[in-house]
């Protein structure tokens, strides 16, 4: 006998050009792209139903105002639990949700922690979600993973936690994820390394240039500069 599929995955994920307008790096184009690419190639794998919502289907002022509109319209779809993610945690692999999955039809809750004191996973049943109250979230601040688990808390829900992974947005992530190469695909490390070396030339050009400037003013044994008339 087979039963009806009651848990999607929301994959709240904007843009390329819509990221980069909040996380400006060199290459992000081909890095969100990629990114993005991946996710969704990791949750066709596990099998789920998803959704995939962008900035053009959002709707609300606030970031928590489009995540949480974002989460009704999934439940409003007939689904029992909703496994929201993002595109920024190339460390999420496709075992997450299955292992989410199954804490959910276990009647738990599940919250993967991000490093930067958010989350990068929410498995949630409908019971335990309230709109009003997830939309007054500190949303995109340090405090959000403890200010959410105090909101379950007062719900009664029983949370299981997935290891925490770092998300991707500046310049120190990209470094700090080349130092987990077996947990990311190939193209992503090469992708990566493109991006610190491109920063490096960068860095190394500004300094060389401000090198000269200071040495030129150092050893210019022309005629003095006046200063005062």
């Amino acid at each position: 006998m087979k039963f009806p599929v009651t848990t999607a995955v929301l994959v709240f994920a904007n843009s390329s050009h819509e990221e980069l307008l909040h996380k400006p790096m060199l290459k992000g184009k081909l890095l969100f792209d990629r990114l993005t690419h991946e996710t969704l190639a990791k949750v066709r794998k596990s099998g789920l139903p998803y959704f995939h919502v962008s900035e053009k289907e959002q709707v609300g002022k606030s970031f928590g105002e489009r995540f949480s509109n974002a989460i009704q319209t999934v439940f409003d779809q007939g689904f029992e639990n909703i496994i929201t993610i993002g595109n920024d945690t190339p460390q999420l692999q496709t075992r997450h949700l299955i292992e989410t999955e199954k804490a959910l039809k276990a009647g738990k809750t599940v919250l993967g922690p991000s490093l930067d004191g958010g989350f990068y996973l929410m498995g949630i049943h409908k019971s335990k979600f309230d709109a009003e109250n997830f939309k007054k979230l500190p949303w995109q601040r340090f405090s959000l993973l403890n200010r959410i688990s105090v909101l379950l808390d007062q719900t009664e829900a029983l949370v299981y936690k997935l290891p925490a992974l770092g998300d991707l947005d500046n310049l120190n992530d990209v470094k700090r994820l080349t130092s987990f190469r077996k947990s990311i695909s190939s193209t992503l490390v090469h992708l990566l390394a493109l991006i610190i070396g491109l920063e490096n030339k960068i860095i190394d050009a500004v300094s060389g240039q401000f090198s000269s400037i200071y040495l030129h003013q150092i050893f210019n044994k022309g005629s003095p500069i006046l200063l005062h008339s």
